[in-house]
């Protein structure tokens, strides 16, 4: 197994080469490479050309996930997708408004919202908008950075101020955080978030959120499912045949019931549709993705045969 690691956080993975060294890994089972952001792509396609790699599992950007699927597919090479998300999570009007913020909080801004099943579009029943919103707003506003952390670099920083300052060009209502100077950027929501924000459709992979207030469960489903994206998502309700009814029709890999967006177990398959990638990792779904499927007869008599 070879490990190709991101260029902008290789000691990240490099915490993984370490605890499977302690875990008495023999030497030579798992490698990890690492290289500079102008190498990566020959790199990248190196290791896809050789004739010992089988498989591809590829975890980053839907614009690169598309880059490595035509060169797998230049190459014969079966592959997985973990690419971008906008992940939705929908309060509908009998949600526990309490549980629902500190899911929403939970999923939007652990690891500074630089996760791809990180919670993007709060998607709240004008029902219990009024109750549930301002909550939502406080829990943001108090989490300490020490718990959030800074995002990766100053790129992401300049995205996520463009992404403020198209929404509230354009109607939005900044509720806590705001624009930052430094990697250290401060949960930020915006309410009365609308299709012609950026923010509407755009991953910002970073600590900036939006609320959309919508009229209907139908109406938030449809938000919901207005998105190039289907990764994870969530729904909030008091009663779970509901909360099933809806997740059924969500255009996701993955949702989570009265839980976070940000939810991951090993035996389960974890992955998305659209343009979140495909193939699944997990349990029996990533033994499946990373083993082949044969058929193996034996003749235990004779065979009448046609010649």
């Amino acid at each position: 197994m070879i490990l190709k690691g991101a260029e902008l956080s290789p000691a990240a993975q490099g915490l993984i080469i370490d605890a499977l060294d302690a875990a008495g890994f023999p030497p030579g089972v798992v490698n990890y490479l690492t290289c500079a952001p102008e190498d990566a792509p020959a790199l990248v396609e190196s290791l896809i050309a050789h004739p010992a790699v089988r498989r591809v599992n590829f975890t980053g950007s839907t614009p690169v996930g598309r880059i490595i699927a035509r060169t797998c597919g230049q190459y014969l090479k079966p592959a997985v997708f973990e690419l971008g998300g906008k992940a939705p999570l929908l309060v509908l009007d009998d949600a526990d408004i309490e549980q629902a913020a500190a899911g929403a909080v939970f999923g939007a801004f652990a690891n500074a919202g630089q996760i791809c099943m990180s919670t993007e579009r709060i998607i709240v029943d004008n029902a219990v908008a009024e109750a549930f919103i301002p909550l939502l707003a406080r829990r943001a506003a108090a989490l300490p950075a020490a718990l959030t952390g800074p995002v990766v670099d100053m790129n992401t920083i300049a995205r996520c101020n463009a992404l403020i300052d198209d929404a509230l060009a354009k109607g939005a209502r900044l509720l806590t955080g705001g624009k930052a100077n430094d990697t250290h950027m401060s949960p930020t929501l915006l309410d009365g978030v609308t299709r012609e924000m950026r923010l509407w459709r755009e991953e910002s992979f970073g600590p900036v959120k939006a609320i959309i207030r919508v009229h209907s469960e139908e109406e938030a489903l449809a938000v919901a499912n207005d998105s190039e994206y289907g990764l994870s998502a969530a729904v909030y309700s008091r009663d779970s045949a509901r909360a099933w009814n809806v997740a059924q029709r969500l255009h996701n890999g993955i949702c989570h019931i009265n839980g976070p967006t940000v939810h991951d177990e090993a035996q389960m398959p974890f992955g998305g549709c659209k343009a979140s990638g495909y193939g699944r990792f997990g349990g029996r779904a990533g033994i499946a993705e990373f083993t082949e499927l044969r058929w193996i007869t034996i003749q235990t008599q004779p065979r009448e045969l046609p010649f």
